[in-house]
């Protein structure tokens, strides 16, 4: 049936063509549907049990994605506290309440927290950390000195040095984390001092991320696109013939994501990445078509004899190679990541459709040139001249015939090189590290964190089973709490920990004088309740519910990473893991992990062992195509050692020069799976039918290296 196919595009290229145009105009009517999603969160289902347990955290907590704006003054001798700097973070908090999609009564800011400090014996009194602007310079180191004297900004809002101040904007959807942080710019950039400002978090870097991600995809297809072009020009000096093949490239890309988003499929990350994919991969089968035909031509002197010749020699590897493309892409569909399922099946989809496009669509295009556009085609030099392509293979077929044994064993060298690079990789994901080293994100993400405690946040949850006994009142428990948090703080990846242990400690000791010796857990649930009790009095009682639920049978551990390293939040995870293991609570409890560090970590790690288990089931799912194709378990094996080799050797770059496998190195595995075995079944499938017109393998090594296929 495909072969009739082929017959109908070359006596009937006007309706193939037609066609083609119909399809195109339908998938471009469904482009203007496009709904974009650029949040990394989306790499888990909705029904994950960790996204599950991390929205039920943040509802109960009353806790929202932060943007850090950081203000630093590295020039005044006190920093950012004096009157000047003070004011402009006065005047920056009032008009960021007034930002859309900012939750104005959560903002973290001097003039929106209180101040913790004795009245009277057995009292304490609350008051706005800063409620006015300083207008002297004692006024605004009296600030300072509160600031450092309070557990919940030492750290976090205030550095240590006074240099700089943190403001946290919580967010009403991180998914308009990017446009409220140009607003934030925008508001800052009105203002000229000494400041500098730097807007970090992990929301903003995702969100932004998704956004460059979009516009950078915008250039580089198109300008894949026309490298492609411009290649296959110089190879073949012939612009009607080479445009035929992009015709192909654009088609295939259009076609897919037009049918991507006709199906309703938001457009994710991962799936903005299917043009970029696309397009080298649907040239492939047209320029194996285009240099045969380029070789031919002069044999017959006849566009349809020599497209037919052509086809028909190279439909077989021309099938295989894409059915195995497509296989390595829609291995994908199996990875536990909806977006790289949906990526997946896409390019799978996209690889069979330019297959289709080319066997249809290049026979059909030649039959449409004039025959004298072929006048001279594939005379490409003057008599006596060679091509430096010509001259090339050359020296790889005569260094074929006569090093083989040295080419053999530096393959076998280079395996053995790529297995000890290989098992150096580290596994490890950081949306940030997503930006090059001078973006404003890595820039503010590296000052930030250097001043405070860190930007990136993580929440344990701790749960006591009891859930009738207001246990988080108990003593016992508060100081295993921490206890818990003194031991995270001695890991070099958390830089700070706040819990509800923190306020008790600290409204205990104001209402008993001030005296750092009472800087501890009281020893009775009384004096805990009435530390409790008398925070509720504050301007915001509710901040309480951050740390704590109501019936205090949860409490919520915020802590501060300075890194966005997912595997610094594992080892954090894992010290925790160990920890409560040997350090059994007073009473019984069970804990859970949430945020957006943790979520990274494990859609990280789904996503890592998906792929790795589905590249290695393709893996085998090609070796058996292979066998199908050649017949033999030993041209088959031979098919896979480009494929193989190639792999450890671009995996054990990793190792050598310290990258991260991160989620773009996994998604490039299917890539690499579906181009190195392309090249591979064709050579050999050549190689078969010259032998057999040979029958004498080193004439057969000397046809194959006449010239590029």
């Amino acid at each position: 049936m495909i072969k009739r196919s082929i017959i109908y595009s070359l006596n009937h290229p006007k309706t193939i063509v037609g066609f083609s145009i119909f399809f195109l105009i339908f998938a471009l009517t469904q482009l203007p549907r496009i709904e974009i999603d650029t949040d990394p969160e989306n790499m888990l289902p909705a029904d994950a049990p960790v996204r599950i347990f991390h929205h039920q955290t943040k509802e109960e907590f009353s806790l929202y994605d932060f943007i850090v704006l950081g203000i630093v003054n590295e020039k005044n001798a006190d920093g950012v506290f004096n009157p000047g700097t003070l004011k402009i973070i006065y005047d920056l908090t009032e008009e960021i309440k007034k930002v859309d999609g900012v939750i104005a009564h959560e903002i973290v800011a001097p003039s929106t927290k209180d101040n913790i400090e004795q009245a009277d014996l057995g009292s304490v009194r609350f008051q706005w950390l800063m409620e006015e602007p300083p207008s002297t310079q004692e006024q605004a180191l009296k600030i300072r000195d509160e600031a450092m004297d309070h557990p919940m900004f030492k750290g976090s809002v205030v550095s240590d040095d006074g240099k700089a101040l943190a403001l946290y904007i919580p967010l009403a959807r991180k998914d308009i984390s990017y446009e409220v942080a140009n607003e934030i710019r925008k508001i800052t950039q009105r203002y000229s001092g000494d400041e500098d400002y730097y807007i970090t978090g992990l929301p903003v870097a995702e969100d932004q991320f998704g956004v460059e991600m979009f516009k950078q995809m915008a250039v580089s297809a198109p300008l894949a696109g026309l490298i492609i072009f411009l290649l296959m020009l110089f190879f073949f000096r012939s612009v009607k013939l080479v445009v035929a093949p992009m015709i192909v490239a654009v088609l295939t890309v259009i076609l897919t994501m037009g049918l991507l988003i006709g199906l309703g499929y938001p457009v994710h990350i991962m799936s903005s990445m299917i043009p970029i994919f696309l397009m080298p991969i649907a040239v492939l089968d047209s320029v194996h078509i285009l240099s045969e035909f380029f070789d031919k031509y002069k044999q017959f002197n006849d566009r349809k004899k020599t497209i037919v010749f052509v086809l028909d020699e190279l439909f077989k590897p021309m099938l295989f190679t894409s059915l195995t493309s497509a296989v390595g892409f829609f291995s994908l569909s199996f990875s536990p990541i909806p977006p790289v399922q949906v990526f997946g099946v896409f390019v799978a989809v996209g690889v069979m459709l330019a297959w289709v496009l080319t066997i249809l669509l290049i026979p059909a295009y030649i039959m449409l040139l004039n025959e004298k556009s072929f006048k001279d085609f594939g005379h490409t030099s003057k008599e006596g001249e060679s091509h430096f392509i010509d001259k090339m293979l050359t020296g790889v077929r005569e260094a074929c015939l006569k090093h083989f044994k040295l080419i053999l064993a530096v393959t076998v060298c280079l395996v053995i090189v790529s297995v000890y690079g290989i098992s150096h990789i580290r596994v490890n994901d950081n949306p940030v590290r997503w930006f090059s080293l001078n973006h404003p994100i890595r820039i503010a993400d590296r000052i930030l964190n250097a001043h405070f405690s860190g930007t990136y946040e993580a929440y344990l949850v701790l749960e006591a089973q009891n859930t009738k006994d207001e246990v988080f009142m108990h003593p016992d428990m508060l100081k295993y709490v921490e206890k818990l948090q003194t031991e995270l703080i001695r890991s070099p990846y958390v830089g700070k920990t706040t819990s509800l242990a923190d306020i008790v400690k600290k409204v205990y000791y104001e209402l008993l004088g001030g005296d750092k010796v009472n800087n501890v857990i009281p020893t009775t649930k009384a004096a805990v309740a009435q530390s409790l009790i008398s925070f509720e009095n504050s301007h915001k009682p509710d901040d309480l519910w951050h740390l704590t639920t109501p019936d205090y049978s949860k409490v919520n551990i915020w802590l501060q990473l300075k890194s966005g390293d997912n595997k610094d939040m594992s080892e954090v995870v894992d010290f925790v893991d160990t920890y409560i293991k040997g350090n059994p609570p007073p009473l019984m409890l069970k804990y859970n992990w949430a945020g957006l560090s943790y979520i990274n970590v494990v859609w990280q790690n789904n996503m890592v062992m998906g792929m790795l288990r589905n590249f290695l089931g393709s893996f085998v799912i090609v070796f058996f195509m292979m066998i199908f194709l050649f017949r033999s378990l030993i041209k088959a094996v031979i098919s896979m050692i480009p494929l193989t080799v190639t792999i450890l050797f671009i995996y054990s770059l990793l190792g050598f020069v310290g990258k991260d496998y991160d989620m773009p190195v996994a998604v490039l595995s299917a890539l690499t799976l579906g181009l190195s075995i392309d090249f591979a079944i064709h050579f050999i499938q050549r190689s078969i039918e010259v032998q057999h017109k040979q029958r004498d393998w080193q004439k057969t090594i000397v046809e194959m290296f006449k010239g590029p296929g």
